[in-house]
């Protein structure tokens, strides 16, 4: 189990992700309780799990959707996930 911490980037995308399509909010719920339980190992193969370079460097991404990224930093040693960014490929690159 890790402890999900949400940085305030992410807090403003997710408020703008749910305004744009509020249909969304339950599928980053239900991804998330995964991303909490088993980390990068819960995220199913589908949503293409990997980690970034360049700027994002160290930072893993998965797609909820075809253009719904979540960005976030995983950090094994005290089981902590920090959730960096929330969006579209346009949003955040």
């Amino acid at each position: 189990m890790y402890l999900l911490r949400e940085t305030t980037q992410f807090k403003k995308d997710l408020k703008r992700i749910i305004r744009r399509n509020p249909k969304d909010t339950n599928l980053i719920k239900h991804i998330l309780k995964a991303l909490k339980v088993k980390g990068v190992e819960g995220i199913p193969v589908q949503m293409k799990p990997h980690k970034l370079r360049g700027s994002y460097k160290n930072n893993w991404e998965f797609h909820i959707k075809p253009d719904l990224l979540i960005i976030w930093i995983q950090i094994e040693a005290p089981n902590k996930i920090t959730l960096v960014r929330l969006g579209s490929h346009s949003d955040l690159f």
